[in-house]
């Protein structure tokens, strides 16, 4: 499968930059300690499509630099400094980084929107020999209750459904569909959890790309009927509950 063949950076998320960073849910540590087993501490990592720096500041905490790249540079602006990450506005397809440069490539919850075969060409350009690509992404989330669910997959499903890009497909399908030309390694399963009020919920909805599509065609925001739909089975909007989204994973070694 060819998506983005001309090589047009699909921007979903510079107008949610700064909710992007407040809202999305942290990847588990025991992703990036088991990401830490497959090549040294001394590594370089190239964190692509690294948004506000979300996965990139896990990373820096077990590998020696990591250069985080975004096309956004809302994003990259939105970013947390440190010490050992190198910020960049790039696109995964053109990273601007050095032959066999990096020993690991990392992408969280955005491989779905490349141009899958100039992107694993830039990867196989910039990795040493022996070196990996991980890739993952989370898909609907779930909550411990029956009928908050059922409202949430409603929303997700119906109100904003037709508003999703068509690579979301990918996201769906748990990437088992998306083209992988390396030799891939069993990875072992994560997940996401998280205990969240109400308007954490919707937050995170409001940084869905079909969230901002379905507002931008309608001049109003569906997260507003949402939010009266789950207020009576919710309870008060303060109260937490525990929200869980499985990870999906490929890990390939170059």
């Amino acid at each position: 499968m060819r998506l983005m063949s001309t090589g047009a950076f699909h921007d979903h998320f510079s107008q949610v930059a700064s909710r992007y960073a407040d809202f999305r849910p942290r990847y588990p540590a025991p992703l990036f300690d088991y990401l830490a087993t497959l090549v040294s501490a001394e590594s370089v990592v190239w964190d692509c499509a690294a948004g506000n720096g979300q996965a990139s500041v896990d990373l820096a905490e077990r590998f020696a630099k990591i250069i985080a790249t975004d096309a956004s540079k809302e994003q990259i602006s939105a970013a947390s400094p440190h010490p050992t990450i190198e910020y960049r506005v790039a696109t995964a397809e053109s990273s601007g980084l050095p032959d066999a440069s990096v020993n690991l490539v990392t992408v969280a919850q955005a491989v779905h929107w490349f141009d899958f075969e100039r992107f694993y060409s830039e990867v196989m350009r910039v990795v040493q020999p022996a070196g990996y690509i991980a890739l993952w992404a989370y898909g609907l989330n779930l909550v411990e209750d029956q009928e908050v669910n059922r409202l949430i997959y409603e929303y997700y499903s119906d109100t904003v459904g037709p508003y999703w890009p068509p690579e979301r497909r990918l996201v769906e399908q748990g990437y088992r569909t998306i083209p992988f030309p390396f030799t891939q390694i069993a990875a072992p399963r994560f997940s996401i959890e998280a205990l969240w009020s109400l308007d954490d919920l919707l937050g995170y909805f409001s940084t869905w790309s079909a969230t901002n599509r379905y507002i931008k065609e309608h001049g109003t925001n569906p997260i507003e009927q949402l939010r009266e739909k789950l207020l009576p089975v919710w309870g008060p909007a303060e109260h937490t509950r525990k929200v869980s989204w499985p990870i999906a994973m490929r890990v390939g070694c170059l």
